[in-house]
């Protein structure tokens, strides 16, 4: 791994969320001379879980909101790097109800991000998400059943898939979810600071990330909530697509994430403006059914799992990375597979198990 030539001060917002907090806490690791600070609002639930870790290690915590620009120049200091990992994470944000915190919070909240990271911050990485990618067109990929999981079938003719998965250069131009909107006017807005004032930022288009430290909910998080549910012996659905349990997706494990990111930060300025796809590859992707069994095998439990073929709204029955691109460019691949990412985050659980169960119990 390398260390960072001139940086010695980060700025992570969203920084005691699952991703964010993982990212301090592996930087204070692997370089503890590094003065890291986490810049949170504290609302995703578990946070204050993170918070007492991060706060034990070192890591400098600020209270604040992205969506307040004041929250942001309260921080009165310059940083060498932005990580911007803060987000309103669920797909289904905003379709059940008002999308104002949604919108503040993925755009709006952007903005702000841009606007302290020109004039206060050396750089930024940003993580968006593979949810800018066009639904109906992740939809209509033809697959076919094979096994335990749908696979690919007929795609030479589509642009941006492949036998490696979902590339760079796959359809953006149709409906994606408001969440996936917030997301992709966001990076468009930090390739216009790029060009414009000169900002060092990158955007990583991240997959499915599931690790130890992830709350997982049915609406984000749900690979973590899998291994949770079988700890905890409480029953699960497969739903949607015939509720069979064979949409395929790839996990990043936050460890693999950290080293992608430290692969760039000292590249910023030669990759400003850049898009990368960034996930585990089919290397690390599983079909919940597949999930189910390693579940088993790890944890020692078999739960109940229900059927519902109905599929949501802004359900896709299959997404695998394809990061040929970050990969020719930094010589980076992920080193977990899913069953590491199982054991992992059952060790968590263990370990915590007293604390966590207040959260995944209620």
């Amino acid at each position: 791994m390398k260390k960072m030539e001139s940086i010695i001060e980060i700025l992570i917002t969203g920084g005691a969320g699952f991703v964010g907090s993982n990212l301090a806490l592996q930087i204070k690791e692997k370089f503890p001379d590094y003065n890291v600070t986490v810049f949170d609002n504290l609302k995703r639930r578990g946070s204050e879980f993170q918070l007492h870790h991060l706060l034990a290690k070192g890591v400098v915590f600020n209270h604040g909101d992205i969506r307040i620009r004041e929250d942001l120049l309260s921080l009165d200091k310059k940083f060498d790097l932005m990580i911007e990992a803060s987000a309103e994470p669920s797909v289904h944000a905003g379709t059940d109800g008002s999308p104002d915190y949604l919108i503040q919070t993925n755009l709006l909240g952007t903005v702000n991000c841009l606007e302290f990271a020109r004039k206060y911050c050396g750089g930024m990485i940003f993580l968006s998400t593979s949810r800018v990618y066009s639904i109906g067109d992740l939809v209509n990929i033809p697959l076919k059943t094979e096994g335990s999981r749908f696979i690919l079938e007929n795609t030479d003719d589509i642009l941006g898939i492949s036998e490696k998965g979902i590339s760079e250069e796959f359809n953006l131009l149709n409906y994606r979810s408001l969440y996936g909107a917030t997301k992709l006017a966001s990076e468009l807005l930090i390739q216009e600071y790029a060009q414009t004032y000169g900002l060092n930022a990158v955007i990583n288009r991240c997959g499915v990330i599931a690790g130890p430290g992830q709350w997982g909910k049915v609406d984000q998080g749900v690979f973590t909530l899998w291994v949770a549910n079988h700890f905890f012996k409480k029953n699960l659905n497969y739903t949607g697509f015939g509720g069979q349990g064979l949409q395929v997706r790839d996990l990043l494990h936050p460890t693999d994430l950290f080293e992608a990111i430290t692969c760039q930060w000292d590249k910023l300025s030669e990759q400003r403006g850049n898009v990368f796809n960034l996930g585990g590859g089919n290397s690390c992707s599983t079909s919940l059914l597949e999930l189910t069994q390693i579940c088993e095998k790890v944890t020692g439990n078999r739960i109940d799992i229900s059927s519902k073929p109905e599929t949501a709204a802004n359900d896709i029955p299959w997404y695998v990375t394809d990061y040929s691109k970050f990969n020719q460019v930094y010589n980076w691949s992920p080193k977990k597979n899913v069953t590491n990412i199982v054991e992992d985050i059952y060790s968590w659980l263990k370990s915590n198990e007293a604390e966590v169960s207040k959260i995944f119990n209620r």
